[in-house]
């Protein structure tokens, strides 16, 4: 992960439906980049739910209403391959779901000249390194703006930010088809966090625990109504029962001529670990260029000088966001690579004192994660 100021990207969206890959999306436009296509991985006809590493596919019938309802092109592919290659790296590997999303994304940088990636991972590393496989044989850049958040504050951002979801799928203790499928974000935020607590339920269901379809967002032109819809059981375990709303009927409703960005005027794109800042960095840093959390792709041959090309203007108080560093994990445990890291960057700053003080915040950060 790194803090990158890059210049405007016209950007494809991956969507599920789900409230992770549209907030990210918001993320996107937030930041300054155009995203100009949606991409979903659908499943073949007559299946609703798959027994899949990395993709939502309940709720993909709605999928078409989605784009009708953002306004913007959508590029589908079906999911042919299968998770044959689950290990903790991924190199290509033929009939594996992972070519899907290659190929996908292939069409739509082919068709639209995208060169970034919405992302809406937001923990899990089997996503992501696939993700990453994927984007550098493409040469595009994933934008991960949700990446490692606090999820019990990236649940209420969502829901302040104005994404109505609902809940279509339950796959964790705690959670009930008959009573949980169908709620909304902001109605069981106060239970989520509760289950959260007792059974290590993960607030934003990473892992498959719940999953959500967004009926309306700020990007929306138009919202989603759902007219009818059938609770099917998947698994009626004793203790955590699988299930999901088969969605039978719906259509778009009309919203106000709303201007799209109204929802970011006064928020920042998150700074994941560095996010805690004094009221006297907060004032500081009101004039700075943005700050960007993305994937890196930087090529680990790269010189020192190469690998710090990216940096933002100094504060009045002399802080920088220095960015597009990049250091090979191999045989490093985390420690060892953030010491790396901040050694070089050590030379680079304004101040050393703030830069150890992000030192120790992310060194905690990732213990606490990793």
């Amino acid at each position: 992960m790194t803090y990158s100021l890059l210049n405007k990207m016209k950007v494809v969206a991956l969507i599920s439906g789900g409230k992770d890959s549209c907030y990210n999306m918001m993320q996107c436009v937030a930041a300054g980049h155009e995203v100009v296509a949606l991409a979903n991985l659908r499943p073949a006809q007559h299946k609703d739910e798959l027994d899949s590493y990395m993709y939502q596919t309940v709720g993909h019938e709605a999928i078409d209403l989605y784009s009708e309802a953002i306004g913007l092109p959508l590029y589908r592919h079906t999911i042919q391959g299968s998770s044959l290659a689950i290990g903790r790296n991924y190199n290509k590997c033929e009939g594996d779901e992972v070519e899907d999303l290659y190929h996908l994304l292939k069409t739509v940088k082919e068709k639209e000249g995208v060169e970034g990636v919405s992302v809406g991972a937001i923990l899990s590393d089997y996503q992501r390194i696939r993700v990453e496989n994927v984007c550098r044989r493409l040469n595009l850049q994933p934008l991960a703006y949700l990446w490692r958040r606090n999820q019990e504050d990236l649940l209420r951002e969502m829901i302040l930010s104005n994404v109505q979801a609902m809940i279509i799928k339950v796959a964790a203790f705690g959670l009930d088809p008959e009573k949980h499928l169908g709620k909304t974000l902001d109605q069981v935020e106060p239970y989520l966090k509760q289950i959260s607590q007792k059974y290590g339920v993960h607030v934003c269901g990473e892992g498959g625990e719940y999953e959500t379809f967004t009926l309306d967002c700020p990007l929306f032109k138009k919202r989603i109504v759902i007219d009818s819809s059938e609770i099917v059981v998947h698994s009626a375990d004793a203790f955590a029962p699988v299930g999901y709303l088969r969605l039978l009927k719906l259509h778009l409703v009309d919203k106000p001529n709303i201007p799209a960005n109204i929802a970011f005027a006064e928020r920042k794109p998150c700074l994941s670990c560095c996010d805690q800042e004094s009221s006297a960095e907060k004032e500081d840093n009101r004039d700075m260029s943005k700050p960007q959390i993305t994937w890196n792709l930087t090529s680990s041959s790269l010189s020192d000088v190469d690998m710090l090309n990216h940096w933002s203007g100094s504060t009045k108080n002399g802080y920088q966001w220095i960015s597009a560093t990049h250091f090979p994990m191999e045989g490093k445990n985390i420690n060892d690579a953030t010491k790396q890291t901040f050694s070089l960057l050590q030379g680079f700053v304004w101040k050393p004192r703030y830069l150890m003080e992000c030192h120790f915040k992310l060194i905690a950060s990732c213990t606490k994660i990793g």
